[in-house]
């Protein structure tokens, strides 16, 4: 994984691009440019894969085409062999050239042939043409400005905002060659709304099971190829245990790392299965009085996120991150993904079957700017490379081809997913129902104390140049009865929360974290962490 900065055309200054890549600084631990007239390209590497040779920008063998890749491709010994086969040298084992190869050989068929999590840009270098790629669910970001005599290219929107232009993004899935002075234009190269069409629904319960177990199994084997220390973000729930589970099974070196109260009952869980499985487990307990004003203008910073909701879901998910670069761990796997992809949300089961889908396919295609972009951005500003193995496309695709019967039973949310490991998940992990982070972490009512800041705080960082912050779109659809037509049409009429929804929230927000402080008043024997009961 890596930061990567390109400034392309014949007005390309040497200064501007510096600041790009330094504002890209955490997401690698070297910086590596190659600059020449019309190009200056720099990368930010986090050294995963073949960390001595993989040395970017990297440059075909006849010097034609410079690539600058950010991402990890889980295909790449097979695409090697299948190119070493058709004649094509390598001078490395890492997954980078490999990329610029397959793109040499198949031209834009290569990026179909990509398994992994990844955005790339590579440059022709006699002709300034730049081709733009980004995996199909948008786990890597990709952002792009246009100024008279040169396209700017970034990972980060950040480290483009010093333009003061309009900021675009190159969107899950697409692809295509951007041509000097010519507007960005791309089109798919995977079409997550017709995924899986034609294929044939599988409504029995046995074999749905047996291609969910298969299908995760392999997504999280390909992601634990690494030789370095994997961490799992454990939050005691069924997703992240599943992770926990097999990197306990399939990778000689594992930690896990949670983050909560001291009584929250995940705290609980996330302690009895790591302690089960005997996996280092670290713990970061904070109370809602740890979460401050600066903390909360740090995740904003960090995060670039626009939905309130996410923007708290930082607030929490930055210190895991930080604990995780502070240990080295380098490589990590959270279990986002699944609740969308297996009803793991109310909305999917209080609509019908055709309603449900296209709420489904809405998640899946916004998950770039929301769950997915909080873990880029929290992670990679600690130098740490987050893997999501339920969002591989091969797992997406068959989430597709499930009926709500099938995901959703007798009133269990993500039952196929609970049926096909059943054997492996212990049981007080099984039968558990789902919490939303950072409620059962115990942070988020704090978090909501600031959330009349959050659109000013996210203007002052320029962030606005791509989108303001707006409301959270799953409290819209709820308020339109989760009529999804309606709760878009509203969104876009009134994007922000009006000063007396603000004033409404603020007044809930501070009742809440005003009450620990009553209670203390009238008992004042504090429960420590440790006297915590564990559950079952």
């Amino acid at each position: 994984m890596c930061g990567i900065a390109l400034s392309i055309g014949p007005d390309a200054d040497p200064a501007t691009f510096r600041r790009m890549l330094a504002a890209l600084a955490p997401r690698g631990e070297v910086t590596e440019t190659r600059q020449e007239h019309g190009l200056l390209a720099g990368v930010r590497r986090l050294r995963i894969v073949d960390r001595e040779r993989s040395v970017q920008p990297w440059m075909s063998p006849d010097e034609r085409h410079l690539l600058c890749f950010n991402g990890e491709i889980f295909n790449h010994h097979e695409l090697r062999a299948e190119l070493t086969r058709l004649g094509h040298p390598f001078r490395t084992t890492g997954d980078t050239e490999v990329v610029l190869t397959a793109f040499r050989q198949w031209g834009e068929n290569a990026v179909r042939r990509l398994r992994g999590e990844y955005a790339f840009v590579i440059v022709e270098r006699d002709t300034g043409r730049a081709y733009l790629a980004r995996d199909p669910l948008g786990v890597k970001p990709l952002y792009w400005s246009r100024l008279p005599g040169c396209l700017h290219l970034a990972s980060e929107v950040k480290a483009l905002v010093g333009h003061g232009a309009p900021i675009g993004e190159v969107a899950p899935g697409y692809h295509g060659w951007v041509e000097p002075g010519h507007p960005v234009r791309l089109g798919p190269h995977v079409d997550l709304l017709t995924l899986g069409d034609g294929l044939p629904v599988i409504d029995d319960p046995d074999e749905a099971a047996l291609l969910v177990r298969v299908a995760l199994t392999d997504a999280m084997r390909a992601r634990l190829d690494t030789d370095l220390t994997v961490g799992v973000v454990l939050s005691g729930g069924l997703d992240s245990s599943l992770a926990l589970l097999h990197a306990r099974e399939l990778h000689p070196d594992c930690v896990a790392v949670t983050i909560g109260v001291p009584e929250s009952p995940d705290v609980a869980y996330a302690r009895r299965l790591a302690a089960d499985l005997g996996v280092p487990h670290e713990v970061i307990e904070l109370r809602p009085r740890d979460i401050r004003l600066a903390d909360v203008r740090e995740a904003i910073r960090i995060s670039e996120l626009t939905e309130y909701g996410d923007i708290i879901n930082a607030v929490v998910s930055v210190p895991i991150f930080r604990r995780l670069r502070e240990l080295g761990v380098r490589v990590v796997l959270t279990g986002d993904g699944s609740d969308e992809l297996f009803g793991g949300y109310p909305m999917y089961h209080r609509v019908g079957p055709a309603r449900s889908r296209r709420l489904f396919l809405h998640k899946i295609r916004n998950l770039c700017r929301t769950e997915l972009q909080r873990v880029d951005r929290a992670s990679m500003a600690h130098g740490v490379e987050a893997r999501v193995p339920f969002l591989d496309l091969s797992v997406v695709e068959l989430a597709m081809r499930l009926p709500l019967g099938v995901k959703l039973r007798d009133g269990q949310e993500k039952w196929i997913v609970r049926r096909a490991f059943a054997d492996l998940l212990p049981e007080y992990v099984r039968q558990r129902p789902k919490n939303p982070m950072s409620y059962s972490s115990g942070l988020h009512e704090r978090a909501r104390l600031y959330k009349p800041l959050f659109a000013r705080l996210h203007r002052s960082f320029g962030y606005d140049l791509l989108e303001p912050v707006r409301r959270d779109f799953d409290s819209v659809l709820t308020r339109c009865g989760n009529d999804l037509d309606r709760a878009i049409a509203e969104g876009m009429a009134r994007p922000d929360y009006t000063v007396l929804e603000h004033a409404r929230d603020l007044v809930g927000a501070a009742r809440w974290n005003a009450a620990p402080m009553v209670r203390r008043l009238v008992n004042p024997r504090r429960i420590r962490g440790d006297e915590a009961p564990l559950p079952g």
